[in-house]
């Protein structure tokens, strides 16, 4: 069975700045996410996923990506890693809410994977 698409992030130089730009651009309607410097945008019909919009780590240029349901984090970046991928950020647990990893594709692109 193909995993789906679960989630959308856009990791910006200025969180506070990126959302009221995307909530004023797309009528996007957002919430603070208690407990961390974070957004959650709601999904905007039955159709559509959330996401969020967080800050970038260190040293990280601004990035959007998405991310893909997986039943064991590990297992898929490793996989990955087969394929030609580099991790980025290992299974990291995201307290009362699952897990997430992150990986950069042969391409460089940035694709996370989540367990809830």
């Amino acid at each position: 069975m193909a995993q789906p698409v679960i989630h959308f992030e856009i990791s910006a130089a200025n969180r506070e700045k990126a959302v009221e730009f995307y909530s004023k651009l797309f009528d996007w309607k957002t919430s603070a996410a208690p407990g961390f410097d974070y957004s959650l945008v709601e999904a905007a019909a039955n159709n559509s996923i959330g996401g969020g919009i967080g800050p970038v780590q260190p040293g990280q240029k601004p990035f959007v990506t998405f991310y893909v349901g997986v039943d064991d984090l590990q297992a898929t970046l490793d996989k990955a890693e087969k394929l030609g991928a580099q991790t980025v950020l290992p299974p990291t647990p995201i307290p009362r809410i699952g897990a997430c990893a992150l990986f950069a594709d042969p391409d460089g692109i940035i694709i996370g994977l989540f367990k809830g």
